[in-house]
């Protein structure tokens, strides 16, 4: 492997360390206090200058995300709310959606809260407020890489309603900064099912600043809010209180990659560039929605690829673009985070 610009071997590393800890691994913890007390979190540090925190009991999601000591990531004011303290209703989600590197948003509904085919659902679906089961948090060897394996299972199910199954791995390997996200959804149900996902990446201050610059791969991009110019979304700004929220979605035209990079980032020795890249595959996230929000207090770029857009399934099934997943049915998912 290549660490602090060196190849090592894995005796050479164990024979400097009293364990491999001291460099890179996994660790598991609870909050103790407020409206974290119970949330169990997972931190990975690869040893090349990433550390992130995987929340079981949040739907498998990252929470904070660290760059040599620097976030990358942007943290709600709820911080890791505990998922008992959710309200499914309308806007409730906001009040205990924790922010961090990823909130995914699904598995039955995304987007505005709503009624569809009788039943009331609320914004961004269920998911992101789901404790998951099963979960293993394992480091291995193989040869002179090690690898860190964050792995569960979460459940959206309803007597008389869907039963959706999520499948979840999280890897890093130490060395690289790297983060890779392999899911799988099933339909354990018997019956069609509707299926919406969205993996709503929230990036902030201060790989967000005025310097900061957001590139798209291949895309056509128009903007949700009526009225309302695309111009704007590959630029970010100082925070401004009175600011409203844009989304923009994009059009796929190749395989997609967005790059934000920040020319000076404020490393403790100094300023450098940095560049976070974001790839997924296509084929099952034909999607891109964009979020917007330099607002002051909530100064945050979502960058969300997604399976639908973000009106609510009520719209989807009205367009005729709701997915659905046929019982025993199973799609995948791959998305990649790359720090340089």
């Amino acid at each position: 492997m290549i660490l602090y610009g060196k190849s090592w071997s894995r005796r050479e590393l164990e024979a400097r360390v009293g364990k491999i800890e001291q460099i890179a691994g996994i660790k598991r913890f609870k909050g103790i206090e407020g409206n974290e007390m119970g949330v169990e979190q997972i931190q990975v540090r690869t040893g090349a200058g990433l550390t992130y925190y995987v929340t079981p009991s949040k739907g498998l999601d990252i929470s904070l995300a660290e760059f040599h000591g620097v976030p990358i990531s942007w943290q709600s004011p709820n911080g890791d709310a505990h998922p008992a303290l959710y309200d499914a209703a309308d806007n409730g989600w906001l009040r205990t959606a924790s922010g961090g590197l990823l909130m995914t948003c699904g598995l039955m509904q995304v987007g505005s809260s709503g009624k569809d085919d009788g039943e009331s659902l609320g914004l961004h679906g269920r998911i992101h407020h789901t404790i998951a089961k099963q979960v293993a948090a394992v480091s291995s060897w193989s040869d002179d890489e090690m690898d860190m394996n964050i792995s569960g299972e979460l459940e959206e199910t309803s007597i008389f309603g869907g039963c959706l199954r999520l499948s979840r791995q999280i890897s890093s390997r130490l060395g690289k900064n790297e983060i890779f996200i392999q899911d799988e959804v099933r339909n354990m149900g018997f019956q069609r099912c509707p299926h919406m996902i969205l993996y709503h990446f929230n990036f902030g201050f201060p790989l967000l600043s005025e310097e900061t610059e957001i590139h798209f791969k291949d895309t056509y991009v128009q903007a949700r809010e009526n009225g309302n110019s695309i111009h704007g979304y590959k630029e970010w700004h100082a925070p401004d209180a009175n600011y409203q929220e844009r989304v923009y979605y994009h059009e796929l035209q190749g395989e997609p990659e967005v790059q934000i990079i920040n020319h000076h980032f404020p490393f403790h020795n100094g300023d450098a560039k940095v560049q976070a890249t974001l790839q997924w595959s296509s084929d099952t996230l034909p999607k891109l929605v964009q979020w917007k929000m330099p607002g002051a207090g909530t100064h945050v770029l979502g960058i969300e690829p997604a399976n639908c857009h973000v009106e609510g399934r009520h719209k989807a099934r009205e367009q005729g673009t709701l997915v659905f997943l046929e019982p025993g049915e199973t799609v995948k998912y791959s998305l990649r985070l790359l720090l340089t």
